[in-house]
């Protein structure tokens, strides 16, 4: 069941933490129970809070890859396209397709477009730019990147119900639970 809010604002459920080794066992849980759109926040990266989780590694690396082809092909193509057919000049008596001068350009436009794919891929994979968000207006939230450990559920989860998620995050050691919405 999921929360039916006026207006359809985003509603979130925001739990505090003790610590690292809490947030990792409270986040196996949060998988094996069976929720899908949840967050860990903590003021440092956790070592295993990927495989805790559930996540998979990133399909992003496979898009850099492939921008990064097309960046090659592309000014591969582009250089033999000018210098061999289109306007061919014999200089030095170097043959119309000499590939080695053609390298550099080749690997700025490879870098060129695995940096915008990364760039773009990053935005979308993460739903950037969010410019606001329910956890924004939690006072306690603020602290995540100090000293706080916390755990929060989007309301369309499919598990998700406001007294069910509250009482099963208050079971594996949630404490000062919130339920945050959009203004």
């Amino acid at each position: 069941m999921s929360v039916n809010t006026p207006g359809n604002k985003k509603t979130t459920m925001l739990a505090e933490f003790n610590g690292p080794a809490a947030l990792i066992e409270a986040a196996t849980k949060m998988r094996d129970s069976g929720y899908k759109l949840y967050d860990c926040h903590s003021p440092f990266p956790i070592h295993g809070m990927n495989k805790a989780m559930g996540v998979n590694r990133s399909n992003l690396g496979y898009l850099v890859g492939i921008f990064a082809l097309i960046g090659f092909s592309g000014a591969l193509l582009l250089q033999w396209w000018t210098s061999a057919i289109d306007y061919p000049i014999i200089i030095s008596g170097k043959p119309f397709f000499s590939y080695q001068a053609f390298v550099p350009v080749i690997f700025a436009l490879a870098v060129l477009f695995s940096a915008l794919a990364v760039t773009f891929g990053m935005l979308i994979a993460n739903r950037l730019p969010m410019l606001f968000h329910p956890l924004f207006s939690s006072a306690r939230f603020k602290r995540f990147s100090t000293d706080g450990f916390f755990i929060s559920v989007e309301s369309n989860d499919p598990r998700f119900d406001s007294s069910r998620t509250k009482a099963f995050l208050e079971s594996i050691g949630g404490k000062n639970i919130e339920l945050l919405s959009e203004y």
